[in-house]
């Protein structure tokens, strides 16, 4: 049976979020002094209460722990890390929409975000600048009929009301013929999977390709599995696209039981992507010569079709750049 429609559920619990340091570390039983946090950092720390649940207790090197916890690393300034990684601001063609790849152009449809992941590659991005106008939207993509896939991304669009997704993909002309959602929401918050959303997912006249970011096992249990199979009851493809992340996910051990429990609910992997060097994130990186060694060890114990492809994006090139298929 499909979730029903209880908007108020899922924005009482964002409004419930852990919102600072102390409160995520008594959360997770760790004791303040444990690491070298940074109490009051730039980029905001913000976690929903349903995944911060999965953190092992008491655990400092808890691998979801690391993805949201604000460590004082993050105010070294590293050589090579900047604040716009991917060329996302010089690939703006309209405010709120960047156009990299001919075929296929990205909205930025909101700021927000349920969970703030430390590595973000937009943690710098000026959302204020950016307003999208669905009007100008519309018009940009008439004049451009080559442009066959929209990407909605954020922030994470699944944000955004049911409303205001149904007026945002209404402006879509018939050229568009698939829409790409790139969300955490049903990992990070799956209550947000109600009979509303699908039902707006059920009625696009799109294929909807819905990505998902997971980069650990632990971040799936029963609730993402049940809010994952009504998203492909409602005729979404799912798949999922993960970062490679030092502390995280960083042995073969680990992508091996992503990738399988990835598949165990229904999700194919896509992407295995190289940390985008966004200042504050350094701390996160893994070497390309070791992210292919560990490739090269999921190749030899995974089907294939559960090896995702190892990539990295640069920026002005026509395409992330494939390292390891």
């Amino acid at each position: 049976m499909p979730p029903a429609a209880n908007a108020e559920h899922w924005q009482q619990a964002l409004r419930h979020s852990l919102k600072n340091v102390g409160e995520l570390l008594r959360f997770c039983q760790v004791p303040a002094d444990a690491l070298d946090v940074d109490v009051a950092p730039e980029f905001p720390l913000r976690v929903t209460r349903v995944w911060a649940a999965r953190i092992r207790k008491g655990d400092v090197r808890d691998p979801l722990l690391r993805q949201v916890l604000p460590l004082a690393d993050e105010r070294l300034a590293v050589a090579g890390f900047v604040a716009d990684p991917t060329g996302d601001c010089q690939a703006l063609a309209a405010s709120g929409l960047l156009h990299k790849y001919r075929g296929r152009c990205l909205v930025v449809s909101t700021a927000a975000c349920a969970i703030h992941c430390r590595y973000c590659f937009r943690r710098h991005f000026p959302y204020g600048e950016q307003r999208l106008d669905s009007g100008k939207l519309a018009a940009y993509l008439r004049q451009r009929p080559e442009v066959t896939e929209v990407i909605l991304s954020g922030g994470d669009p699944l944000m955004l009301t049911d409303d205001r997704l149904r007026a945002l993909t209404a402006v879509l002309p018939d050229a568009v013929h698939t829409l790409r959602i790139h969300t955490r929401m049903p990992v990070v918050l799956p209550a947000r999977v109600d009979a509303g959303l699908l039902e707006w997912l059920a009625g696009l006249p799109q294929q909807v390709v819905l990505v998902l970011h997971v980069n650990h096992a632990r971040e799936l249990d029963g609730e993402t599995a049940r809010a994952l199979q009504a998203l492909r009851q409602a005729g979404a493809h799912l798949l999922n696209q993960a970062v490679l992340l030092r502390g995280v996910n960083d042995s073969a051990a680990r992508l091996r039981s992503l990738m399988e429990a990835l598949f165990s609910q229904g999700v194919l992997p896509y992407y295995l992507h190289l940390l985008d060097p966004v200042a504050g994130a350094a701390h996160f990186q893994v070497p390309e010569a070791e992210a292919l060694a560990l490739h090269r060890q999921l190749r030899a114990v995974l089907p294939g079709y559960l090896v995702p492809r190892l990539a990295r994006e640069y920026p002005g090139e026509a395409a992330k750049r494939v390292l390891a298929g």
